[in-house]
This record gives structure tokens, sequence and C-alpha cells, in this order.
């Protein structure tokens, strides 16, 4: 099936939040102190962790390689059993299921940043908006329709 500019888009939302994640999250398992990003230790307070190595190990795992997962099954479109059996919605590919599971979890994701830390950065609005703009793109019915899967009745 020829995709559509509109799940093009999708997938380079994806590998956008990809690249921001991947590096990051690795960065915070390798140095939980935060000092290769120059994110402060100070910046924990008043959330549950006193370093960074749950949250750099939830960024490189949900939001790095999640996601890698996800575009493997836009681009190819695989079968994966596994995967098929968290996808409530029967009648899509399991990938575009799992597009709007990473929109989801990514606004979940800075919701939470921002209820632990008190604080505001441009890049929290900035990751929202690529949440949003996934589970939007996600919904799109050219989407939608472009990871609808057969009958073969």
């Amino acid at each position: 099936m020829k995709r559509n500019i509109s799940t093009y888009f999708l997938m380079i939302l994806i590998c956008f939040q990809i690249i921001s994640a991947v590096p990051s999250g690795l960065l915070l398992i390798i140095d939980p102190t935060g000092n290769k990003l120059g994110t402060p230790l100070s910046m924990l307070d008043g959330s549950p962790f006193t370093n960074f190595l749950i949250p750099g190990l939830f960024l490189f795992t949900m939001l790095g390689i999640f996601p890698i997962l996800v575009l493997y099954g836009l681009t190819k479109r695989s079968i994966f059993k596994a995967a098929d059996k968290l996808n409530p919605y029967k009648l899509q590919h399991w990938s575009w299921t799992f597009s709007y599971y990473l929109g989801l979890l990514l606004v979940l994701w800075i919701n939470m940043q921002l209820l632990f830390l008190k604080s505001w950065a441009m890049l929290h609005f900035m990751y929202s908006m690529l949440g949003v703009l996934i589970i939007i793109v996600t919904h799109l019915p050219s989407v939608k329709q472009n990871y609808e899967i057969k009958s073969n009745h």
C-alpha cells in the first residue's frame, strides 16, 4: 500500500522523538548525576528520585527504544503477535495503536515531570505538543486508513 504524506509526517515525528530520547536517556543512565547533560540533581527535589537513573531508563526504553519498535511496525507493517495482544483496535495494525500509545506516553511523561519538578521550561511545552501532534496525526483518517487490517472474509 502506498503511504500518504500524513503517514510520512507521523514517521518524522516519531523519528524526532527517537533522536532526542535515545542519547539523552543513555547519558542519564551512564551518568545518573545528570552532569553529562548539564542537568543538576537539584531538579529532582520534590520528586521520588535521588538521581536520574530511573528517569533515564524510562526515557531510553519507553520514549527511545519503544518508538523504534513503533517506527519499524509503521514502515514494515510486520506481524508481531505480542503487540497484537496489546492492541484493542483489532481492525488496525498494532503499529497504528502503538503510535497512539506513544503520543499518550509522551504527554503523560511531560505532565509527570511538571508535577514532580514544580518548574516549567520551553522543552516541556515542545514535547507536550509533540505528543499531542503524534496523537492527532495518528488519528487522521488518511493515516488510520493506511493501517486498517483488511478482512479475509
